[in-house]
């Protein structure tokens, strides 16, 4: 999943990048409302972190304006912790507001929902057949087993559950897995839809050529 991560603090901006980075998340950052509202424009984000006391342009604007165009999940991170300014956030199209200071596994509990409801999927836990997903703890289970998975075989498994029943094209694989600064080759995905294969059957994952992969329902 591919998140932007809007915060003018550079400190602050480092450690929430990290820790996204360490739950497998692919992240772009901006330090300002300007760049922001032009990234989240950019490009198809699973979800938008977003401070408000923002230079160049106030994360309240940014929000106004990305509302008329993109439904992008938004959480608000924000030192402005008043019933008002949280109530404001949420009537402006916020999905989430969380205030500073913050927990960083609230952080990432809240994050996680977000996404999974984008994706029509409220249940942290995904079945299919004799795979299953804990998308939690990230952890995939084979006939009750667990599997062991790099980050990425991961991130990729995770997206097409979510996202099951749909043929997912190749570019929109890129577009969520791989933050602005990977190094990609053409042929990563088919390598890590091999390694999938080996690890869990390969009748999990269908290849439509020419269009993409699906984990059918």
């Amino acid at each position: 999943m591919r998140v932007l991560l809007i915060e003018d603090q550079a400190d602050l901006q480092r450690i929430v990048r990290d820790m996204l980075e360490e739950e497998g998340y692919a992240v772009d950052t901006c330090s300002d409302g300007m760049a922001g509202f032009a990234r989240a424009m950019s490009c198809d984000y699973d979800a938008i972190v977003l401070d408000l006391m923002l230079p160049k342009m106030d994360g309240r604007e940014l929000l106004e304006r990305l509302r008329e165009r993109r439904n992008t999940p938004v959480l608000i991170l924000s030192a402005l912790d008043e019933l008002a300014d949280r109530c404001h956030g949420l009537d402006l199209g916020a999905d989430d507001y969380l205030p500073k200071p913050f927990r960083h596994e609230e952080l990432l509990a809240r994050l996680r929902a977000l996404i999974r409801r984008a994706a029509g999927q409220a249940n942290p836990q995904i079945e299919i057949g004799n795979v299953s997903i804990d998308t939690r703890a990230k952890t995939v289970s084979l006939n009750g087993k667990v599997v062991s998975l790099t980050t990425r075989e991961y991130s990729l498994l995770e997206y097409l559950a979510m996202h099951r029943g749909r043929v997912i094209t190749r570019n929109e694989l890129f577009d969520h897995l791989f933050d602005e600064i990977d190094e990609i080759n053409s042929n990563m995905l088919d390598v890590y839809i091999s390694y999938l294969r080996k690890k869990l059957g390969n009748g999990l994952i269908t290849t439509r050529r020419g269009l993409g992969y699906l984990i059918p329902k």
